[in-house]
């Protein structure tokens, strides 16, 4: 028999104060124009006080727990991907653990900013696997609207706050071919400068705010996310013609647009929500994956590809079996 992680439910969490591009407008020396033709967003999601990435994954965990129909207590780990947790320390997985009313399980959170979801993913997959937990949540939840700088239109128009969750749960079959079929992850720390926050504990004693070399990043973007789809299927001894829906990370259109082109895939099969959500870093997966989950795209059946990459540069992608 083969033990995999397969996908029992999905849930997502956004503020309720939206934002436009003609309202950022008002205060950023930017148009709707500007932003729509380079990057597709048309609004985004903005927490508001008392709002926080732990809030928001809460919110969405309890979502996906319901759309499951598996109870708190059942769940024995959760995986928190973020780089703007609530804390220093301690984890604000912990803070989603309590808020849930779970007494005790495993829970971490992975910071591997835009991939974090990804990264969490598959560490989640191979826990379960291994027999760690049974059922796991696994959460995408960011507030990057506290590490922007305003005055920056190249960087504040871009992102967006909100959360998206998954339930994992452990199955066991002769075959195998329902759930997480195959991760790849990546990381390379040489490009650090293209896309960082220059703050934290250990440098400055301060948040910071969030840097970011464009067209560079675009680039790197582009190469890495259509290797990484093509190694990940591979491994899973599939094609891209197999493939049936690729949700990515959901940083920019034209991203989307070039990726798709590069491997040749249909661009009705690419799910896109980057003009509601803006760049949700290591939300923006999850979320995607909700609402095309929610709206029926996505059904029982389907071969799914998650792809994305962030900060460090890392990047990564999972094929799974809905």
């Amino acid at each position: 028999m083969i033990r995999r992680a397969v996908l029992l439910g999905t849930g997502s969490a956004l503020p309720s104060r939206v934002v436009s591009n003609s309202e950022l407008a008002e205060t950023v020396d930017t148009s709707d124009e500007w932003i729509v033709e380079r990057t597709g967003i048309r609004q985004r999601h903005i927490a508001a006080d008392g709002e926080t990435t732990s809030t928001l994954a809460t919110d969405a965990a309890r979502k996906a727990l319901a759309a499951a129909s598996v109870a708190p207590e059942e769940i024995g780990l959760i995986i928190l991907a973020t780089a703007t947790p609530d804390q220093t320390f301690p984890a604000s997985a912990t803070l989603v653990q309590a808020a849930l009313g779970i007494n005790d399980c495993i829970a971490f959170d992975v910071a591997a900013v835009c991939s974090g979801f990804l990264y969490a993913l598959s560490v989640a997959d191979s826990m379960i696997r291994g027999g760690a937990a049974d059922k796991a949540i696994v959460i995408g939840s960011e507030t990057f609207s506290r590490i922007l700088d305003w005055d920056d239109r190249g960087t504040c128009v871009l992102f967006g706050d909100g959360a998206g969750a998954v339930v994992l749960g452990a199955e066991e079959s002769a075959d195998g071919k329902r759930g997480i079929l195959a991760s790849k992850l990546h990381a390379d720390g040489r490009h650090n400068q293209l896309l960082y926050v220059d703050g934290g504990p250990s440098t400055t004693g301060t948040v910071g705010k969030l840097r970011m070399k464009g067209q560079e990043v675009f680039r790197h973007a582009v190469v890495n996310l259509a290797s990484v789809l093509r190694e990940t299927l591979d491994a899973a001894g599939l094609s891209v013609e197999d493939v049936d829906w690729v949700v990515p990370h959901q940083a920019n259109a034209r991203i989307l647009d070039a990726t798709a082109r590069k491997l040749r895939l249909a661009p009705e099969k690419v799910i896109m929500t980057v003009d509601r959500h803006a760049n949700t870093s290591a939300a923006s997966v999850p979320l995607a994956l909700d609402v095309a989950v929610s709206d029926g795209r996505i059904k029982p059946g389907d071969l799914v590809v998650l792809e994305a990459m962030g900060g460090g540069f890392t990047w990564g992608a999972s094929v799974l079996r809905i």
